[in-house]
């Protein structure tokens, strides 16, 4: 599984390569999760829109790494809020073995706020590999 936020694709290079190097390696195939919530967005009016989005997402992923790939959109009331909680469901609702996703650097905020990579590695049942940006 891989959580991706359509809006700063830009910025999850790392983590989308290590995935799909995974993938590759053991023949596994990648579930791109994406939370949004029904409220209109940048990466969509609607979360259907959203959806559309994030399954050719998914597909040019699968086309350029040559892997599996499916796309599992999350909608959410309080996308900034629940998304921790999301994820954490995602994990089951996929049958994920794996989480990669990609984080910052630790800064002094997350002593107070933990990061959603941080979270995600001390609440799934699964192992997460968190990937530094």
């Amino acid at each position: 599984m891989v959580p991706v936020d359509l809006a700063h694709v830009d910025k999850l290079e790392k983590s989308l390569s290590t995935a799909a190097k995974l993938a590759d390696s053991f023949g596994a195939s990648l579930v791109y999760v994406g939370v949004t919530s029904a409220l209109p967005g940048s990466m969509g009016h609607t979360p259907d829109e959203y959806r559309e989005k994030l399954e050719d997402f998914a597909k040019a992923e699968g086309l350029s790494h040559g892997v599996s790939t499916e796309a599992l959109a999350k909608l959410d009331p309080d996308v900034t809020a629940d998304l921790n909680r999301a994820l954490l469901e995602a994990v089951d609702e996929c049958g994920a073995d794996l989480v990669v996703m990609e984080s910052h650097v630790p800064n002094i905020t997350d002593y107070i706020w933990p990061s959603h990579g941080g979270h995600l590695a001390s609440h799934a049942k699964v192992s997460v590999m968190i990937v530094r940006g």
